[in-house]
Protein backbone atom coordinates (compact mmCIF):
# COMPACT_ATOMS: atom_id res chain seq x y z
CA UNK A 1 0.00 0.00 0.00
CA UNK A 2 2.45 2.35 0.92
CA UNK A 3 2.44 6.16 2.28
CA UNK A 4 -0.72 7.37 0.56
CA UNK A 5 -1.16 10.97 0.98
CA UNK A 6 1.86 11.31 2.00
CA UNK A 7 4.62 14.64 0.74
CA UNK A 8 8.33 15.44 1.72
CA UNK A 9 10.33 18.49 0.99
CA UNK A 10 13.39 17.71 -1.08
CA UNK A 11 15.53 18.74 1.32
CA UNK A 12 13.78 15.85 3.45
CA UNK A 13 13.30 18.54 6.19
CA UNK A 14 9.45 17.12 6.99
CA UNK A 15 7.06 15.02 6.09
CA UNK A 16 3.55 15.39 6.20
CA UNK A 17 0.72 13.32 5.73
CA UNK A 18 -2.05 15.32 4.01
CA UNK A 19 -5.47 15.14 5.45
CA UNK A 20 -7.80 16.23 2.81
CA UNK A 21 -9.86 19.46 4.04
CA UNK A 22 -7.25 20.27 6.88
CA UNK A 23 -5.29 22.97 5.30
CA UNK A 24 -3.61 20.88 3.10
CA UNK A 25 -2.69 23.81 0.87
CA UNK A 26 -1.19 26.09 2.83
CA UNK A 27 0.85 23.67 4.46
CA UNK A 28 2.28 22.07 0.89
CA UNK A 29 2.76 26.03 -0.24
CA UNK A 30 4.82 26.24 2.90
CA UNK A 31 7.21 23.52 2.74
CA UNK A 32 7.57 24.17 -0.85
CA UNK A 33 8.79 27.82 0.10
CA UNK A 34 10.92 26.21 2.79
CA UNK A 35 13.02 24.34 0.33
CA UNK A 36 12.97 27.01 -2.96
CA UNK A 37 12.15 30.33 -0.76
CA UNK A 38 9.05 30.95 -2.68
CA UNK A 39 5.55 29.28 -3.42
CA UNK A 40 4.53 27.27 -6.32
CA UNK A 41 2.81 29.39 -8.65
CA UNK A 42 -0.90 27.66 -8.97
CA UNK A 43 -2.47 25.07 -6.28
CA UNK A 44 -0.05 22.74 -4.68
CA UNK A 45 -1.70 19.64 -5.11
CA UNK A 46 -1.07 20.61 -9.28
CA UNK A 47 2.93 20.83 -9.10
CA UNK A 48 4.39 17.68 -10.04
CA UNK A 49 7.80 18.84 -8.95
CA UNK A 50 9.74 20.80 -6.29
CA UNK A 51 7.91 18.53 -3.81
CA UNK A 52 8.00 14.72 -2.89
CA UNK A 53 4.15 13.41 -3.32
CA UNK A 54 3.35 9.60 -3.59
CA UNK A 55 1.42 10.24 -6.21
CA UNK A 56 4.65 10.94 -8.09
CA UNK A 57 6.18 7.25 -8.91
CA UNK A 58 9.58 8.92 -8.81
CA UNK A 59 9.31 10.04 -5.14
CA UNK A 60 7.69 6.77 -3.84
CA UNK A 61 10.76 5.18 -3.31
CA UNK A 62 12.19 8.36 -1.21
CA UNK A 63 9.35 8.62 0.64
CA UNK A 64 9.17 4.82 1.75
CA UNK A 65 12.75 4.85 2.75
CA UNK A 66 12.79 8.05 4.53
CA UNK A 67 9.43 7.38 6.56
CA UNK A 68 10.49 3.27 7.80
CA UNK A 69 13.51 5.10 8.78
CA UNK A 70 11.61 7.95 10.63
CA UNK A 71 14.48 9.99 8.66
CA UNK A 72 12.57 13.18 8.98
CA UNK A 73 10.10 15.22 11.38
CA UNK A 74 6.62 13.91 10.40
CA UNK A 75 3.16 15.36 10.59
CA UNK A 76 -0.03 15.90 10.17
CA UNK A 77 -3.00 18.11 10.69
CA UNK A 78 -6.99 17.75 11.44
CA UNK A 79 -10.17 19.64 11.29
CA UNK A 80 -13.33 19.59 13.78
CA UNK A 81 -15.23 17.13 12.22
CA UNK A 82 -18.44 19.34 12.05
CA UNK A 83 -16.54 22.25 10.31
CA UNK A 84 -14.96 19.57 7.77
CA UNK A 85 -18.12 17.45 7.07
CA UNK A 86 -19.74 21.01 6.27
CA UNK A 87 -16.34 22.68 4.04
CA UNK A 88 -16.84 19.18 1.85
CA UNK A 89 -20.37 19.96 1.34
CA UNK A 90 -20.33 23.80 0.08
CA UNK A 91 -16.94 23.50 -2.08
CA UNK A 92 -17.16 19.59 -3.66
CA UNK A 93 -21.21 19.28 -3.92
CA UNK A 94 -22.25 22.56 -4.08
CA UNK A 95 -19.39 24.32 -5.82
CA UNK A 96 -18.13 24.60 -9.20
CA UNK A 97 -14.27 23.10 -9.26
CA UNK A 98 -11.44 25.44 -10.66
CA UNK A 99 -11.60 23.16 -13.82
CA UNK A 100 -15.08 24.90 -14.52
CA UNK A 101 -16.76 21.50 -14.15
CA UNK A 102 -18.67 20.04 -11.01
CA UNK A 103 -17.17 17.56 -8.78
CA UNK A 104 -16.50 13.74 -10.24
CA UNK A 105 -19.12 14.83 -12.92
CA UNK A 106 -22.16 13.19 -12.23
CA UNK A 107 -22.39 12.95 -8.55
CA UNK A 108 -24.68 15.70 -8.02
CA UNK A 109 -27.29 15.58 -10.19
CA UNK A 110 -27.33 12.10 -9.04
CA UNK A 111 -27.64 13.44 -5.26
CA UNK A 112 -30.24 15.94 -7.17
CA UNK A 113 -32.20 13.14 -7.81
CA UNK A 114 -31.61 9.94 -5.12
CA UNK A 115 -31.18 12.23 -1.84
CA UNK A 116 -33.64 15.42 -3.10
CA UNK A 117 -30.08 17.78 -2.51
CA UNK A 118 -30.29 21.22 -3.71
CA UNK A 119 -26.92 23.04 -4.43
CA UNK A 120 -27.67 26.66 -5.70
CA UNK A 121 -28.26 26.38 -9.61
CA UNK A 122 -25.42 25.59 -12.31
CA UNK A 123 -23.50 27.76 -11.11
CA UNK A 124 -23.39 27.28 -7.21
CA UNK A 125 -24.86 30.95 -6.73
CA UNK A 126 -28.21 30.40 -6.29
CA UNK A 127 -30.52 30.64 -3.37
CA UNK A 128 -31.54 27.56 -1.60
CA UNK A 129 -32.45 25.67 1.78
CA UNK A 130 -28.38 25.12 2.60
CA UNK A 131 -29.60 23.39 6.21
CA UNK A 132 -31.85 20.88 4.42
CA UNK A 133 -29.82 20.30 1.61
CA UNK A 134 -26.82 19.71 3.88
CA UNK A 135 -28.51 17.79 6.27
CA UNK A 136 -29.27 15.17 3.12
CA UNK A 137 -25.88 15.52 2.17
CA UNK A 138 -24.83 14.24 5.53
CA UNK A 139 -27.27 11.03 5.13
CA UNK A 140 -25.26 10.42 1.72
CA UNK A 141 -22.02 10.65 3.14
CA UNK A 142 -22.80 7.83 6.43
CA UNK A 143 -23.92 5.80 3.42
CA UNK A 144 -20.83 6.01 1.85
CA UNK A 145 -18.94 5.57 4.77
CA UNK A 146 -21.19 2.66 6.73
CA UNK A 147 -22.43 0.91 3.49
CA UNK A 148 -19.91 2.19 0.69
CA UNK A 149 -23.58 2.75 -0.87
CA UNK A 150 -24.17 4.46 -3.71
CA UNK A 151 -20.51 4.72 -3.89
CA UNK A 152 -17.09 4.41 -2.08
CA UNK A 153 -16.79 7.11 0.23
CA UNK A 154 -14.58 10.35 -0.87
CA UNK A 155 -11.46 11.51 0.58
CA UNK A 156 -13.04 14.59 1.49
CA UNK A 157 -15.35 13.46 3.69
CA UNK A 158 -13.96 10.15 4.77
CA UNK A 159 -13.08 9.80 8.51
CA UNK A 160 -9.45 11.40 9.32
CA UNK A 161 -8.43 8.91 11.39
CA UNK A 162 -8.44 6.34 7.90
CA UNK A 163 -5.92 9.00 6.69
CA UNK A 164 -3.96 9.51 9.50
CA UNK A 165 -3.95 5.62 9.77
CA UNK A 166 -1.92 4.60 6.56
CA UNK A 167 1.13 6.39 7.47
CA UNK A 168 1.47 4.51 10.97
CA UNK A 169 0.00 1.14 9.56
CA UNK A 170 2.63 0.82 6.99
CA UNK A 171 5.93 2.15 8.89
CA UNK A 172 5.00 5.48 9.75
CA UNK A 173 5.10 7.61 13.14
CA UNK A 174 4.25 11.28 13.73
CA UNK A 175 6.04 13.75 15.94
CA UNK A 176 3.62 16.30 15.65
CA UNK A 177 -0.49 16.13 14.85
CA UNK A 178 -2.00 19.80 15.31
CA UNK A 179 -4.94 21.59 14.67
CA UNK A 180 -6.65 23.48 12.07
CA UNK A 181 -7.97 25.65 14.52
CA UNK A 182 -4.86 26.64 16.13
CA UNK A 183 -2.73 26.51 12.74
CA UNK A 184 -0.31 28.95 13.89
CA UNK A 185 0.66 27.53 16.75
CA UNK A 186 1.04 23.98 15.14
CA UNK A 187 2.68 25.05 12.07
CA UNK A 188 5.47 26.88 14.09
CA UNK A 189 5.92 23.79 16.53
CA UNK A 190 7.04 21.67 13.25
CA UNK A 191 8.95 24.77 12.05
CA UNK A 192 11.20 24.67 14.99
CA UNK A 193 11.38 21.34 14.96
CA UNK A 194 12.95 21.70 11.55
CA UNK A 195 16.03 22.62 9.59
CA UNK A 196 14.85 24.38 6.37
CA UNK A 197 17.10 25.84 3.44
CA UNK A 198 14.88 29.02 3.54
CA UNK A 199 13.11 30.64 6.58
CA UNK A 200 9.63 30.79 7.10
CA UNK A 201 7.78 33.79 9.16
CA UNK A 202 4.52 32.07 9.40
CA UNK A 203 3.21 35.88 10.12
CA UNK A 204 3.52 36.81 6.44
CA UNK A 205 2.54 33.28 4.80
CA UNK A 206 -1.16 34.04 3.09
CA UNK A 207 -3.44 31.27 3.54
CA UNK A 208 -4.03 29.29 0.54
CA UNK A 209 -7.54 28.12 0.74
CA UNK A 210 -7.96 26.90 -2.84
CA UNK A 211 -11.27 25.73 -2.15
CA UNK A 212 -12.72 29.17 -1.14
CA UNK A 213 -15.49 30.84 -3.76
CA UNK A 214 -15.78 27.83 -5.56
CA UNK A 215 -19.38 27.49 -4.05
CA UNK A 216 -22.34 29.67 -2.25
CA UNK A 217 -21.53 31.45 1.07
CA UNK A 218 -22.57 29.96 4.25
CA UNK A 219 -25.48 31.97 5.71
CA UNK A 220 -26.19 30.44 8.90
CA UNK A 221 -23.34 29.76 11.81
CA UNK A 222 -22.30 26.01 12.13
CA UNK A 223 -24.63 24.94 14.72
CA UNK A 224 -27.13 25.54 12.88
CA UNK A 225 -26.85 23.31 10.02
CA UNK A 226 -26.74 20.29 12.98
CA UNK A 227 -29.78 19.24 15.07
CA UNK A 228 -30.13 16.13 17.16
CA UNK A 229 -30.28 13.59 14.46
CA UNK A 230 -27.68 15.24 12.20
CA UNK A 231 -25.07 15.52 15.78
CA UNK A 232 -26.13 11.43 16.20
CA UNK A 233 -25.34 10.94 12.08
CA UNK A 234 -21.84 12.61 12.70
CA UNK A 235 -21.03 10.79 16.15
CA UNK A 236 -21.42 7.89 14.13
CA UNK A 237 -19.27 8.39 11.24
CA UNK A 238 -16.44 10.21 13.21
CA UNK A 239 -16.29 8.70 16.41
CA UNK A 240 -12.77 8.28 16.14
CA UNK A 241 -11.53 11.64 15.12
CA UNK A 242 -13.77 13.16 18.00
CA UNK A 243 -12.24 10.68 20.26
CA UNK A 244 -8.85 10.69 19.52
CA UNK A 245 -8.08 14.89 18.45
CA UNK A 246 -10.36 15.72 21.06
CA UNK A 247 -13.08 17.76 20.17
CA UNK A 248 -16.55 18.30 21.41
CA UNK A 249 -19.43 16.02 19.64
CA UNK A 250 -21.83 17.91 22.13
CA UNK A 251 -21.32 21.44 20.70
CA UNK A 252 -21.15 21.64 17.37
CA UNK A 253 -20.72 26.06 18.25
CA UNK A 254 -17.45 24.74 19.15
CA UNK A 255 -15.07 24.42 17.07
CA UNK A 256 -11.79 24.21 19.16
CA UNK A 257 -10.81 21.41 21.16
CA UNK A 258 -11.66 19.89 24.07
CA UNK A 259 -8.10 18.39 25.27
CA UNK A 260 -4.65 17.24 24.04
CA UNK A 261 -3.94 14.89 21.34
CA UNK A 262 -2.06 11.54 23.41
CA UNK A 263 0.47 10.67 19.96
CA UNK A 264 0.32 7.35 21.98
CA UNK A 265 -2.93 6.63 21.92
CA UNK A 266 -2.87 7.89 18.35
CA UNK A 267 -0.25 5.14 17.34
CA UNK A 268 -2.01 2.44 19.62
CA UNK A 269 -4.90 2.71 17.99
CA UNK A 270 -4.41 3.44 14.46
CA UNK A 271 -1.75 1.09 14.30
CA UNK A 272 -3.43 -1.98 14.00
Amino acid sequence: MGFPGTWMTTSESMVYRVVPKCACSTIGQIMYYSDHGEFFDGDIHDAQSGLHKWGIEESQAAITRNVQAHGSYAFTCVRNPYSRILSSFFDKICGIQRNGKRYRGNLVPKLAYTYGIEVGGDDGKGEFDQIASFRRFLLFARDTIRWRRPMDPDIHWSGMSGHVSTFIVNGGRYDNIFWTEKFNAGMQSVLNAVETPHAVDLATIPRFNESEGHGPKRAHPIEDYFDDLSMHLVYEIYKRDFDLFKYDAQDPSNKLPVGEIDLDEVHAKLGT
